[in-house]
C-alpha cells in the first residue's frame, strides 16, 4: 500500500505564481486537495484530473468547515495512503491554523510536510512599493492580528512599523490601540486590499482620517492594515495605484 503524506502548502498572497516550485511540484501529485477560499483557485488548474477537490471555506467569517472537521478530513484521506494536499492561502503558520492541522497529523502517525508561503503580511505592502525596513532608519517590524477572541485588547507595540491582518472588521479598536500606544493622529497608515492580484488597491491616509476614507472606499477583507513612516516610499514608488481622494 502506499504510504499516506499530507502536504500542508502556503499558497501566497494572491497571485497564483507566486506558490513555491515546490508547492506546486507537489499539488500536481495530489490524490486529494483541500483549499481554502484564499487561496487562488487557479492553482486547481494544476491538479490531477482524477483528484478529489474539497473546499474547506476558511475566509473571514466564513467556515464551511470547522477546523476539527479539517483535521479529520485530513486524516480520513490520507490514511488509506493517499497523498493529500492541504491548500492554505499565504504563509500555513502565520496567522493560520496549519500548526493545529500539524499537530493533528502528528498524533494520528500520519506523515506530513509543512511547505512555506509568502504571507500577505509581507508581500502586501512590497507589491505596492512599501519597504518593510530600510538600513539606518526604519529596523524593527511587528506582525500582528488585528482580530482577537474572548474580547483580548488589540497589540501595538513600539515598532517602527505595524502589520495588521485580519482587521477590516475590527479596524477601530486598532486605531484605538495604535493611537494608544503613542502614536499622533497624523501618522500615515494604508489598507490594502487583495494583494497581488488583478484586483488589488491601496487605500492610504493617517490614523485621524483612514476608517472615513476606507469606508468612502468600500473596503472589503482580504486587506492588510499598515501603519508608519515607511508607507510614505510606497507613493514615491508606486504612486499611480493608490486611490485617489
Amino acid at each position: 500500500m502506499p504510504k499516506a503524506k499530507v502536504y500542508i502548502i502556503g499558497a501566497g498572497p494572491g497571485d497564483w505564481e507566486l506558490i513555491s516550485v515546490k508547492g506546486l511540484r507537489r499539488l500536481r501529485e495530489a490524490d486529494v486537495v483541500v483549499y481554502d477560499f484564499l487561496a487562488s483557485q487557479a492553482l486547481l488548474k494544476f491538479v490531477k484530473k482524477d483528484a478529489q477537490i474539497i473546499c474547506a471555506g476558511k475566509a473571514d467569517g466564513l467556515h464551511l468547515l470547522e477546523q476539527r472537521q479539517i483535521n479529520e478530513l485530513l486524516y480520513e484521506k490520507a490514511k488509506p495512503g493517499r497523498i493529500v494536499v492541504r491548500l492554505k492561502g499565504g504563509d500555513p503558520f502565520v496567522f493560520s491554523r496549519g500548526v493545529e492541522e500539524a499537530l493533528y497529523l502528528k498524533k494520528k502517525k500520519i506523515d506530513f510536510e509543512v511547505i512555506p508561503g509568502i504571507t500577505s503580511a509581507l508581500a502586501a505592502p512590497e507589491s505596492l512599493g512599501i519597504p518593510l525596513s530600510r538600513k539606518g532608519r526604519y529596523s524593527s517590524l511587528a506582525i500582528l492580528t488585528g482580530k482577537k477572541s474572548n474580547s483580548q485588547s488589540i497589540d501595538a507595540p513600539k515598532a517602527d512599523t505595524l502589520v495588521y491582518v485580519m482587521g477590516v472588521g475590527n479596524i477601530k479598536n486598532i486605531i484605538k490601540a495604535v493611537r494608544k500606544s503613542g502614536r499622533p493622529g497624523s501618522t500615515p497608515c494604508a489598507f490594502i486590499e487583495r494583494a497581488t492580484t488583478d484586483d488589488e488597491r491601496i487605500i492610504a491616509g493617517n490614523l485621524e482620517n483612514i476608517i472615513d476614507r476606507a469606508r468612502r472606499h468600500a473596503l472589503r477583507a482580504p486587506a492588510v492594515f499598515i501603519v508608519g513612516e515607511i508607507i510614505n516610499y510606497g507613493r514615491k514608488i508606486y504612486g499611480h495605484k493608490y486611490q485617489k481622494k
